[in-house]
C-alpha cells in the first residue's frame, strides 16, 4: 500500500540530501563553481561570436576546476568516476547550456572516444590535454547523408602501406561532417569516424584523430571548415562543417582497441565479427547517452522551479467580495504543473540508478567476456528508452513552464525561452529519439524470441494461455460488465483506497508492456508467416513496437521511484509515496482509453482516477515550492527573476561560492575515496 495519502510538511534539505544521493559532494561544489559571478552570462542575448568565446572560457574554468578529470584513468591524471562526473555534469545543466554542451563534446564525446575506443598509447598521449582543455577536440560522427544510420557512413580512411599513413576523405557532399561541435572555431583534432578500408577491402566503421587546424588555428592541410552558423539555440556552441580531402595522418591515429593495422599492413581485431565489432565500438560511447538523458531532467527541473514559485506568488481571480488568489491554488494550474513535477522525480530516480549502472560497468575498462557483454546490451537499452523519455518530457513541460507564467515566461530575462531553445535539440541528438525507441522494442522482442523461441506459436503456448481469457474479455466486454458490478457493489471509500495501491500501479505497468509486447510479437509472426519481407513487416509494425518500448520504459522508470520511496524514511518516504502516486496515476488517466478498450478499467474506474489525481494534485500544491526548492538550485544560477520567490533569496539559497574557484578533484581527494563510494 501507498504510505500516505496525503502530503503534510517537507523538508527541502533533508529531501535535497536525498535526491543528491552518493555524489552529493560533486553536486555542491558544482553548484558552487558555476554560481560565481564569473559564470554569470550578463547580455541574455550576446552575439554569437562573443558569446561562443564567453563559453569556451568558461569550459577552461571547468577544466581547472578538475571536474573533466573524474572521467579519465588515475594512471593519467584522472579519478575514473563516471557516475561522479555524470552527477557533475547533470548538475551543470542548471546552467547555460551551451557550456554544458561545449563540454560534454570536449570531455565526453572526444575524451570518450580517445579514453573507450583508444589504447595506452593514445591515453598516455591525449587525455591529459584532453582534460585540461590544451588541445581542443571534436567528435565528427555525423555526416550531411547520414546521422542515425552510423554504419553507412561514407568518409573514408584508406591505409597506404608504402606510405605507412591512412588517407582520409570525403567522397561526395553528402559525406562532410556536419553539425560537429568545436569545430567553427575551437577544436584542433576531431575523432573522424570512418569506412576503413584496408588491402583493398572495408573493415567497417573505425574513428581515427585527425589534425583539423594548427597552433595558429588555421585549417590543417586538406581539411575545410565551415561554420554552420546560428541555430535554433546553443549557439555558444560553434558547430561545424568538415570536409578532406587527402589528409595524411599516421598509423597510430587509428584508435585501435577494437582494430589495429600492423606496420606490415595487416588488420586484426580481437571481435571478428564486423557487425559485432561496430555495435561494440558504439557500446562503449553510452555514456554521452546517458548525460544528455540527465541534462533533460536538470533542465525541465529549472523550468519546474520557475513556473511553480511564479505560480505560487501570482495572483489573479478570486471569490466574490475576496481577495485575488496564487493561479497555483486553481485546480486548471496544479493540473498543469504538479503531475509533470512527479514525473520529474520518478524520473530523476530512474536516471540514478542509470547512471550507478553505467559506473559498475564502466568505471574502468572490464574484461570482454559474456556477462559483461551482456549486462553492457541491456544498459545500452535501458539508457536508449529513458534518454527518449526523458527528453521528450522536457520538451513538453518546459513549453507547458512557458505557457504557465503567460507573458512573463516569453521574456528572455526569465530563462524559460532558452530552456526551451537550448533543449529542443536533446531530441534528436545522441539518439534520435523515434530510433531509440526502436532500439529498446528491437531488444524486448530479441528477449521474448529467446525465451518463447522464435515468436512460434507452439514455444509461446504458455504465455499466450495466460491472455487467452483478457483476449475474450476485451471482445465480449466481459470484463466490463463485471467491474461496472463490483463497482456498484463495493464501497466507495474502498475503491478510492484501492487507486493508492503501489502494487496495483504495477501490476497495470506489467500488464499493459506485457500486453502489448505480446501482441507485437504475434503481429510480426504473421507478417513472417506469409514470406512476407522482413523489412517491410517490422515498418509495418513500428507503430506497435514504439507503443511496447514505450510502455517498457514507463514500467521501469515506475519500478525505479518504487525503490527509492522503499530506501527513505519518515516524513521523506511520505513525501515521495504521495508524488509516486501521483506519476503512476496520472500515466494510467494520460492512456486510460487503452486500459477501457483493453478491458483493465472500467469507465467508472477511469473517473475515480481522474478524481483521485485531482486530490494528489490538492494534496502536492501546499509543498510545491518546497519540492523545487530540493533541487537545490542556486538562485546565481536559475537566474530568473519570476523564479525568485518575494523578488529575493529562494529557499534552496545563495550557493557559497567562496574566494576561490573549488577544485573538485582535490576535494575529493582529501575527504576521501569513500566519499565516491
Amino acid at each position: 500500500m501507498s504510505d500516505n495519502d496525503g502530503l503534510t510538511s517537507v523538508d527541502a534539505v533533508a529531501l535535497r540530501r536525498f535526491l543528491d544521493g552518493e555524489n552529493a559532494i560533486v553536486r555542491e561544489h558544482t553548484r558552487a563553481i558555476v554560481a560565481r559571478p564569473e559564470f554569470a552570462k550578463g547580455d541574455s542575448n550576446p552575439p554569437t561570436s562573443q558569446y561562443r568565446e564567453l563559453v569556451m572560457e568558461w569550459a577552461r574554468m571547468l577544466a581547472r576546476s578538475g571536474g573533466p578529470s573524474l572521467l579519465f584513468p588515475r594512471e593519467f591524471g584522472g579519478l575514473e568516476r563516471v557516475g561522479a562526473a555524470i552527477a557533475g555534469f547533470e548538475t551543470l545543466a542548471h546552467s547555460d547550456l551551451s557550456l554544458l554542451v561545449k563540454c560534454g563534446v570536449q570531455f565526453g564525446l572526444f575524451g570518450g572516444a580517445v579514453h573507450h575506443l583508444g589504447t595506452r598509447k593514445h591515453h598516455e598521449r591525449y587525455l591529459a590535454d584532453i582534460a585540461s582543455l590544451e588541445l581542443p577536440g571534436c567528435f565528427a560522427m555525423s555526416e550531411t547523408g547520414h546521422g542515425s544510420n552510423v554504419q553507412e557512413l561514407e568518409t573514408t580512411a584508406t591505409w597506404e602501406q608504402d606510405a605507412g599513413e591512412f588517407v582520409i576523405d570525403t567522397p561526395s557532399e553528402s559525406a562532410c561532417k556536419d553539425y560537429i561541435g568545436n569545430a567553427a572555431c575551437h577544436g584542433r583534432m576531431a575523432a573522424v569516424f570512418c569506412q576503413l578500408v584496408v588491402g583493398g577491402e572495408s573493415r567497417g566503421v573505425h574513428a581515427l584523430l585527425v589534425p583539423i587546424r594548427g597552433e595558429d588555428g588555421s585549417p590543417a592541410e586538406g581539411v575545410e571548415i565551415e561554420d554552420c552558423g546560428e541555430k535554433l539555440g546553443l549557439n555558444g556552441v560553434d558547430n561545424g562543417r568538415l570536409r578532406f580531402s587527402g589528409v595524411r595522418v599516421e598509423r597510430d591515429a587509428l584508435l585501435d582497441r577494437y582494430g589495429e593495422v600492423t606496420p606490415e599492413g595487416e588488420y586484426r581485431s580481437p571481435i571478428e565479427n564486423m557487425n559485432r565489432r561496430f555495435f561494440t565500438m558504439l557500446g562503449t560511447l553510452i555514456q554521452g547517452r546517458v548525460s544528455v538523458g540527465g541534462a533533460a531532467i536538470s533542465a525541465t527541473k529549472s523550468a519546474l522551479a520557475i513556473a511553480i514559485r511564479h505560480g505560487a506568488r501570482r495572483r489573479q481571480f478570486g471569490p466574490p467580495e475576496g481577495d485575488e488568489v496564487p493561479i497555483l491554488d486553481f485546480r486548471a494550474h496544479q493540473r498543469r504543473l504538479l503531475p509533470p513535477l512527479a514525473t520529474t522525480y520518478a524520473l530523476h530516480f530512474a536516471q540514478e540508478e542509470v547512471v550507478a549502472q553505467l559506473d559498475r560497468i564502466f568505471g574502468g575498462i572490464g574484461d570482454e567476456g559474456d556477462d559483461a557483454e551482456r549486462d553492457r546490451r541491456a544498459l545500452e537499452t535501458r539508457a536508449a528508452g529513458l534518454k527518449a523519455v526523458a527528453t521528450w518530457h522536457a520538451t513538453e513541460t518546459i513549453q507547458t513552464c512557458r505557457e504557465a507564467c503567460g507573458g512573463a515566461g516569453y521574456m528572455s530575462v526569465n530563462r524559460l525561452g532558452d530552456l526551451k531553445a537550448d533543449t529542443d535539440v536533446f531530441t534528436t541528438f545522441e539518439g534520435d529519439n523515434t530510433i531509440l525507441l526502436q532500439l529498446v522494442s528491437k531488444s524486448l522482442l530479441t528477449g521474448y524470441r529467446d525465451h518463447f523461441g522464435e515468436l512460434g506459436p507452439l514455444a509461446t503456448a504458455g504465455f499466450v494461455a495466460g491472455q487467452v481469457w483478457e483476449t475474450v474479455v476485451e471482445r465480449s466486454a466481459g470484463r466490463e460488465i463485471l467491474q461496472r458490478l463490483t463497482d456498484d457493489l463495493v464501497p466507495a471509500r474502498e475503491r478510492d483506497e484501492d487507486l493508492l495501491d503501489r502494487d496495483y500501479h504495477l501490476s497495470l505497468f506489467r500488464w499493459r508492456e506485457d500486453h502489448i509486447l505480446a501482441g507485437a510479437a504475434r503481429r510480426l509472426r504473421r507478417g513472417m508467416d506469409d514470406d512476407s519481407d522482413q523489412f517491410a513487416v517490422f515498418n509495418d509494425c513500428q507503430d506497435h513496437v514504439l507503443a511496447a518500448a514505450r510502455a517498457h520504459v514507463q514500467r521501469e522508470i515506475l519500478e525505479s521511484f518504487c525503490r527509492a520511496v522503499e530506501r527513505a524514511d519518515g516524513d521523506l518516504r511520505d513525501v515521495l509515496a504521495v508524488l509516486c502516486d501521483l506519476y503512476a496515476l496520472a500515466e494510467v488517466e494520460r492512456d486510460r482509453a487503452w486500459f477501457q478498450e483493453h478491458g483493465r478499467i472500467s469507465s467508472t474506474r477511469a473517473k475515480m482516477v481522474t478524481r483521485r489525481v485531482n486530490e494528489l494534485c490538492a494534496a502536492v500544491r501546499p509543498q510545491a515550492e518546497e519540492l523545487v526548492d530540493a533541487f537545490g538550485i542556486p538562485d546565481q544560477v536559475l537566474a530568473a527573476p519570476i523564479g525568485l520567490p518575494g523578488g529575493g533569496a529562494s529557499r534552496s539559497g545563495m550557493a557559497d561560492i567562496g574566494d576561490e574557484m573549488p577544485n573538485v578533484a582535490e576535494i575529493l581527494e582529501r575527504v576521501g575515496e569513500e566519499a565516491l563510494a
